[in-house]
């Protein structure tokens, strides 16, 4: 009944639980996690969707931050196990170490909110001028509050190191306690290459919810990780399959997490969520970790069956409905920030474009702030305008002790030069708007650059058909 690890101890299977994934096979829960997992907290993570409200669009991405937090949880394990299996005995990896590290996988968005990245990058800042919230802060309180409600006999020292593999890719991330073996911060969240098994996991689960097939193949890194100078480092061989690591993250972000029909669902549940929060309190949740667990993406419907008259609930009923009904705000164009300019872009509002509005030639229609959103989606390869191989130490073989960078052109001439877009789109909130939406955009685009960035004009055809259905509505009623 007893197993043998890679690191030649061995776990008595009569303990231990076993799921199977969609992504990574049969996954073995040993008692100590299962602790944190057997929680009304954890197991909220079945009510948090992976991509949000990515679902509305591509329909099979409905799978959770449960699975995904499994995933990492089972990578992280299979990581330390690798680098045992070949370094045990030079590094001395202990058992310590190991659960260390895959309670870190385990735990690491316990903290998240709603709707993936949205409660934290837009409905926090709108609702919270100037406070500072980030998801890994709140898994680090999550997890004393289930330590300390459920009574969970863990390590102190094991506790404490996890939280800080949690927040080791966070600006603002603590002193790390350990002064050797620092390479085992960098298999969850890596802040200094931004390799990790957390992307390993939702770029294969996340393709493969999508429908949208990729190339990228973690198991090759897993395999050919070597630690030189206490810095996980890769084969120079395996520099085009970290290449396609990244790659197929920015096409995931254009593609699928900021495809624009995502982004406008998303700007009409923050209005909705905005207009809601005075009435539910549902911010004021960040505050406790007791009244945070409860918070997940059944909002929408706690809001749209609320029985409450308040004239801000009706507003956010009413975005509910409409989000429903497929009467989205309606994109009108989009253009890329011109490189030159992306050093000094700031962010565009709907007021810029407001003002952009040239009066005659929009129909009469006098556009006014509360009609407009704007979105601008920053797409790179996780270091902005870097590229983030210039970071990455690889070694020639492993009879080698020498660890070096490769400059791109080493390697091809077919690689970008440029890291990093930023896309800026406008809709129209309401659909009898979008043709002067349209040409506010147009206007503030020859304004600022001193042409149209855009690629081709909003069809005509968009700008009638929905003009034309808002007159059919309001004939019906």
């Amino acid at each position: 009944m007893r197993a043998t690890a890679n690191n030649g101890s061995y776990r008595d299977r009569r303990s231990m639980k076993h799921v199977l994934d969609n992504v990574h096979g049969y996954i073995y829960l040993e008692p100590l996690f299962l602790q944190f997992i057997d929680t009304e907290q954890f197991q909220r993570l079945r009510d948090l969707k992976q991509l949000g409200l990515t679902h509305m669009v591509y329909p099979g991405a409905a799978h959770s931050r449960f699975e995904h937090s499994l995933g990492v949880y089972w990578l992280a394990g299979e990581a330390v196990n690798k680098i045992n299996f070949y370094q045990g005995q030079e590094l001395g990896i202990e058992e310590f170490d190991r659960n260390t590290v895959k309670l870190a996988g385990l735990l690491h968005d316990i903290g998240h909110g709603p709707f993936s990245h949205m409660f934290e990058r837009e409905f926090l800042p709108r609702v919270l001028d100037g406070y500072d919230w980030s998801h890994e802060d709140m898994s680090l309180k999550m997890i004393d509050y289930i330590v300390d409600k459920h009574c969970i006999d863990i390590d102190s020292a094991i506790l404490k190191t996890a939280k800080e593999m949690i927040l080791a890719s966070s600006e603002h991330g603590p002193q790390k306690s350990m002064t050797e073996k620092r390479f085992l911060y960098d298999i969850v969240a890596n802040g200094r290459t931004e390799i990790d098994v957390d992307k390993f996991d939702y770029i294969v689960r996340d393709s493969r919810a999508c429908g949208i097939g990729s190339g990228f193949q973690f198991e090759r890194l897993m395999e050919t990780m070597r630690v030189m100078d206490d810095e996980i480092c890769y084969r120079a061989n395996e520099y085009l399959t970290l290449h396609k690591l990244f790659a197929t993250r920015a096409d995931l972000h254009r593609t699928v997490y900021t495809h624009p029909k995502v982004k406008a669902i998303e700007l009409m549940v923050v209005d909705a969520l905005c207009y809601a929060n005075a009435d539910l309190g549902i911010a004021a949740s960040i505050q406790k970790p007791s009244e945070f667990w409860k918070l997940d993406d059944s909002i929408l419907k706690w809001i749209e069956t609320s029985d409450s008259d308040s004239p801000s609930l009706k507003e956010a009923k009413n975005l509910i409905q409409r989000i429903r009904k497929r009467d989205l705000y309606q994109y009108c164009n989009q253009f890329s920030v011109p490189k030159d300019k992306l050093e000094n872009f700031k962010d565009i509002t709907p007021q810029d474009i407001i003002c952009s509005q040239v009066q005659n030639k929009s129909g009469g229609v006098t556009l006014k702030e509360e009609d407009v959103a704007v979105s601008t989606v920053k797409i790179d390869l996780t270091r902005g305008r870097m590229n983030p191989l210039e970071r990455i130490n690889f070694f020639k073989d492993y009879d080698s002790s020498e660890k070096f960078q490769i400059p791109d052109d080493r390697i091809s001439h077919l690689l970008p030069r440029f890291f990093q877009d930023r896309i800026v789109r406008v809709y129209a909130k309401k659909p009898e708007l979008v043709g002067a939406v349209a040409e506010a955009f147009e206007n503030y685009q020859v304004k600022t650059y001193g042409c149209k960035a855009q690629v081709h004009a909003t069809p005509d055809k968009k700008k009638a058909r929905k003009q034309l259905e808002y007159q059919n509505q309001n004939d019906r009623q």
